[in-house]
This record gives C-alpha cells, sequence and structure tokens, in this order.
C-alpha cells in the first residue's frame, strides 16, 4: 500500500472533483475519522472520509428504478416483519476503518440489509457469512440480525459494488456504474486493506474495476489473484441461499478461504 503521503496527496488533488455534503455528527459504523490538510493559500480543506462516504452513500437517490423499488419493499413488507421499520435506503459499508481484509458482495437483499440498514444483517446469508467471520476471527459475534445487535468486526470490511436492494437481486450496468464512485472511495480509504474476499462474479467485476485488473483472470470459487503490489483476490461463491441451501457453498469452503486471508494477513 502506499504510504501517507501519497494517499494525502492524492486525496487533495481529488477535493476539486468531489462535491460533498457536510459532514454529520452522529457516529457511523466505522472506527476513524476524516483528515485535514493545509490547502493552496494557507486554508484547510477537509479531504474525503469514510464518514463522508457513508453520508452520501445514505442520502443517494441517484436510481429511479432502485429508489422506487426499495421504497415499495419498505413500505409493503413482508408479512413476518410487518411491524418492523424498514430502513429502505441505500447501505453503507461496515467494519473497521483499519481493516486488512474488505469483503464485496453484490448488492442488498429486499428483506435483508434493505430492512436493517447494515450489509449481510437480517437473512440467511448474512447469517451464513458472518458465522464464517466468527470461526475466522474477524467478527465478535456468530449473529447479525440488527443493527444495534452488538456486531464488531476486527481487521475486516465489508461492502458492495451496489447500495440500494436491486428488484430480483439483479441491478443493471447503469446502476451498477452511478454506484461505482462510492465503491472506489471506499476501498481507496481502506489503506491498511491487502486481501479482498469477493462473493460471486458481480462482485468480482466491480472490484476488477476498480484494481484495473486487465486481462481478468476466471473467477472461480478458492481461485486466487496476487496482484502486482503485494495485494492479494480471493473468490468465493456468493453466500445466497441459492448456493448454502443446495450445498454449492458450504461452511468449510467458505472458512477454507478464510483461512487463507488469514495466513495471507500473518494472523
Amino acid at each position: 500500500m502506499g504510504g501517507a503521503g501519497t494517499f494525502l496527496e492524492r486525496e487533495v488533488a481529488a477535493i476539486g472533483r468531489l462535491t460533498l455534503p457536510a459532514v454529520g455528527a452522529g457516529a457511523g459504523p466505522w472506527s476513524g475519522g476524516g483528515s485535514e490538510v493545509a490547502a493552496e493559500g494557507g486554508t484547510v480543506a477537509e479531504v474525503d472520509s469514510l464518514e463522508r462516504v457513508h453520508d452520501d452513500v445514505v442520502s443517494c437517490r441517484a436510481c429511479p428504478r432502485l429508489v422506487a423499488w426499495r421504497e415499495e419493499v419498505g413500505r409493503e413488507k413482508r408479512a413476518a416483519y410487518r411491524d418492523k421499520e424498514y430502513w429502505a435506503r441505500p447501505v453503507p459499508g461496515f467494519g473497521d476503518s483499519r481493516a486488512g481484509l474488505v469483503v464485496v458482495g453484490l448488492a442488498p437483499a429486499a428483506h435483508g440489509a434493505n430492512r436493517t440498514g447494515r450489509m449481510f444483517t437480517g437473512d440467511r446469508s448474512g447469517d451464513f457469512l458472518y458465522a464464517a467471520l466468527h470461526r475466522a476471527g474477524f467478527a465478535n459475534q456468530p449473529e447479525s440480525v440488527s443493527i444495534d445487535d452488538g456486531l464488531e468486526l476486527d481487521g475486516a470490511w465489508i461492502t458492495a459494488p451496489v447500495r440500494c436492494a436491486p428488484p430480483a437481486n439483479k441491478p443493471t450496468i447503469d446502476e451498477r456504474d452511478a454506484c461505482r464512485p462510492f465503491l472506489d472511495r471506499e476501498l481507496a480509504l481502506l489503506e491498511h486493506a491487502s486481501v479482498f474476499l469477493v462473493l460471486g462474479q458481480f462482485g468480482y467485476q466491480g472490484l476488477a474495476r476498480y484494481l484495473g485488473l486487465r486481462p481478468r483472470p476466471p473467477f472461480g470459487h478458492g481461485a486466487e489473484v496476487p496482484l502486482p503490489d503485494g495485494r492479494t483476490v480471493l473468490c468465493s461463491y456468493h453466500v445466497s441461499q441459492q448456493n448454502t441451501f443446495t450445498g454449492k457453498l458450504t461452511p468449510e469452503m467458505l472458512d477454507a478461504v478464510l483461512a487463507r486471508a488469514n495466513e495471507l494477513l500473518g494472523r
């Protein structure tokens, strides 16, 4: 990874290209805040931060189809959650800002993260993923049921290329591209990340675009892609029920990939 000077120089150059809202005073699902650097003329300019990315994600209404769908799901609700208030907004990344491992999924589930407001929380996919992260030492508990359930990640960050729940779990190319700046900014700010775990082909494609992987090696469960700068991409089938209920992805298979992540991280 680049040194602090390189990071600051890059972010100062980006200030003029980004239109960012004021940073909220409330707490967010991260540890660590933004930075300030002296800009030309002696003024102080605030550079990008995970908190600013969080605020931008949550307030986004860029894709009409996704906005309409996430809000319709939040109004109609699933019968089991009819007494619950749905988040029904874009879902920000979650975890440890000093993470060595970054997990890249697909998009929020309609009655999972779109309901709870946290990545992979409140559905069977999250049950499968967080149980594995707990076994590997990246999570303090195996369950993820609500945004206030006490879950904390240690050395891991979870994100996705698309931040709104898409109809039929299938975002369009335009929707993916509209969300890309959020993922790009987030990954640039996770300076300690050296291992990326992609869950499925869609997440792999999104990460490959950020990393500039050309040609892109084929995706497959257990595939490992070493990068020229020493970082590594690990691949796993997605933790969707379609894969876990059919045995295409088993707990042992995901445990093996996470064990390799720990090995690469020296944990």
